[in-house]
């Protein structure tokens, strides 16, 4: 039978970052591709989620979370953020970032308006954006440091305008956006009426730089949603808590999409993270430790094998150059390194606007436990200069 399928899916494949981990599980390498996060989860979040099941909180939850986690989320906003929140009426708990981005996009976007992202880009965003049948008007960031032209960001707004993207610290670039640059960004869009939509997964993520919400910003505050979760922070990415932050009339609606769409984020699961934002300030000031440790590292035994590390400001992911003539492009760098040494990485390619910006990179993930890590630095060391 012919599958007939909507045009909207006829073009959309599986991730290289899925592909390249496949093949990585299948030879038993290291996987450095895909940020899943593969640490142990702090044992209060553990504990409370057992706890939660152990006492049968097994059903539906309010459509916008339970309460405890939106209190919780409240008093993170207020405290890390600077943004405050009302937990009954601008808080939504969703499956994941990747709900809250895609019950977002549902909410404030029709088919045929126009969306600015910066490239390099995470791939999820734009693919949900082309999904449900959005126009992506990129603007270029450019390496070491992912600076990106004032002119050309205010040259994407248009008419046909309606938001623009921001995701920080950003995946793959590990760029960390200035309170300046958000200043920016939140004057343009109140000049051509847009929403800013930030995704801010990896907030806790940052070395040297501070995190800085677009939301806290007094230009801004009317229309951001701004977007975040449990996954990266808890190293619980397979829980799927999520949740955005925007005035009380958006939730109200991204709450009614998220309950016809996924109807709740697993309820015991919920109370787990709730218990984790109770973790004290030692917590976030460890992890942050833990992982600048292994971007030196990373950094380190990628100069060693004559790479060109660009050393990001934020999250667990680091692109990195190689020489022209090493490999005949980024998928080839890819496929190579996992048949040379056992190791998964992610063709630079597959993020840019024009993928001929990132024939010349990979993108490693360090989001590993130390000994993991230590046997991929090993492993890539091994690698032969050239191929």
């Amino acid at each position: 039978m012919d599958p007939r399928f909507a045009r909207r899916v006829q073009d959309l494949q599986q991730s290289d970052i899925r592909r390249f981990s496949a093949w990585c599980a299948s030879i038993g390498g290291v996987n450095l591709s895909q940020g899943v996060c593969d640490q142990p989860a702090p044992e209060v979040v553990k504990a409370a989620a057992k706890r939660a099941i152990d006492e049968d909180h097994a059903t539906y939850t309010h459509m916008r979370g339970i309460a405890e986690l939106r209190q919780a989320i409240a008093g993170k906003m207020d405290r890390f953020n600077g943004i405050k929140a009302d937990p009954e009426t601008e808080i939504a708990v969703t499956v994941g970032t990747a709900a809250a981005f895609a019950c977002t996009a549902l909410t404030l976007l029709n088919p045929g308006d126009e969306v600015i992202v910066f490239s390099p880009y995470y791939s999820y965003h734009v693919n949900l954006l082309r999904l449900f049948g959005n126009e992506v008007r990129f603007v270029d960031s450019r390496p070491p440091d992912w600076r990106y032209d004032a002119g050309e960001l205010a040259a994407a707004f248009n008419a046909r305008t309606r938001m623009i993207l921001i995701n920080t610290p950003a995946n793959p670039s590990g760029k960390v956006f200035s309170e300046a640059e958000l200043a920016e960004i939140a004057a343009l869009a109140r000049r051509h009426d847009a929403w800013i939509v930030t995704d801010e997964i990896y907030e806790y993520i940052t070395y040297g730089q501070p995190h800085v919400s677009a939301g806290r910003l007094p230009d801004a505050a009317d229309r951001t949603v701004t977007i975040s979760g449990a996954s990266k922070t808890y190293a619980v990415t397979g829980w799927r808590v999520g949740y955005a932050i925007a005035p009380a009339e958006v939730i109200d609606k991204i709450g009614v999409v998220s309950d016809h769409v996924t109807i709740c984020s697993p309820a015991p699961l919920q109370h787990g993270i709730a218990a984790g934002m109770g973790l004290p300030d030692s917590y976030y000031e460890g992890m942050r430790a833990d992982y600048l440790i292994k971007r030196d590292m990373l950094a380190d035994t990628l100069r060693a094998v004559g790479f060109d590390p660009y050393v990001p400001e934020g999250s667990y992911y680091m692109l990195a150059g190689f020489e022209s003539g090493r490999f005949r492009d980024a998928t080839h760098a890819t496929e190579s390194i996992l048949e040379q040494v056992g190791v998964a990485t992610v063709p630079g390619s597959a993020f840019y606007r024009d993928p001929a910006s990132g024939q010349r990179q990979l993108r490693f993930c360090y989001a590993k436990r130390m000994a993991d890590l230590e046997e991929a630095c090993r492993r890539l060391r091994r690698l032969k200069r050239e191929t």
